[in-house]
């Protein structure tokens, strides 16, 4: 997750950093066979993954907005309710909730119920939300070379939850090599969940492609409250891994 060859216009013959076989032959540290560069890529610590999240509460706190006082729906109703455009735009929002069963919460809640990887032509892998946001071993193979896309589901309850966004880190062997970011939107209370496809990448192809790969994925608002962080692995290998 969060590969993409074409993503803002960069030229991904490297990926957010990391070389391609082409680019790399004059550098010592990518110097060897596939086979070394697997085993190099089996030896990325927790340490190494866990090494960035200083850098990344920086740029949170960096983008946190000051936002007012928070308040409950029935007080958000209550706002501003001479402003027709405003009640209707609220009413909007809010669409079929019941106020009464929800108007004294402040904070809202964001369960994300599902998460699933979907490949033109192939059955989607659906991925199992870990208890503790740490899967137990490789969490899922791509194919190298190959279009895919995720696709998640989450559920809002207690009040709006405003500027949730997506955002996911990648490195390799120690080294970040990409991070993608999507702001979802603002989202009311209801009880059908909603569901999000992210836009279509392309994973990197080639021998200093394959291997493994450490991430971090997070779901979090505008207060920077994070409802869901995942860190796991994931491997990119010449081929899908068999069912």
């Amino acid at each position: 997750m969060g590969f993409d060859e074409k993503k803002n216009g960069e030229d991904k013959n490297m990926i957010s950093g990391e070389p391609t076989a082409s680019s790399t032959a004059t550098n010592p540290m990518h110097v060897g066979d596939e086979e070394e560069e697997e085993k190099l890529s089996r030896q990325i610590s927790e340490a190494s993954l866990f090494g960035t999240e200083e850098e990344e509460e920086d740029d949170d706190e960096e983008r946190k907005i000051e936002l007012g006082p928070q308040c409950t729906l029935k007080e958000q109703l209550e706002k501003d309710k001479d402003d027709e455009s405003l009640r209707r735009w609220k009413e909007q929002l809010l669409g079929n909730v019941d106020v009464n069963s929800v108007a004294e919460t402040l904070d809202p809640d964001v369960k994300i119920l599902s998460l699933a990887i979907l490949s033109p032509g192939r059955p989607d892998i659906v991925l199992t939300i870990p208890e503790g946001g740490k899967p137990k071993g490789l969490w899922f193979t791509l194919k190298e070379g190959s279009h895919y896309s995720l696709k998640f589901s989450f559920r809002v309850s207690n009040n709006i939850v405003s500027g949730l966004r997506y955002t996911n880190t990648v490195w390799k062997t120690g080294v970040k090599v990409d991070s993608t970011k999507e702001m979802l939107g603002v989202f009311s209370p209801q009880d059908e969940p909603y569901t999000h496809e992210m836009p279509e990448e392309t994973t990197p192809s080639g021998i200093f492609a394959r291997g493994s790969y450490s991430a971090r994925t997070k779901f979090v608002d505008d207060d920077n409250k994070c409802y869901l962080e995942i860190n796991y692995t994931f491997d990119i290998r010449r081929d899908w891994a068999s069912s």
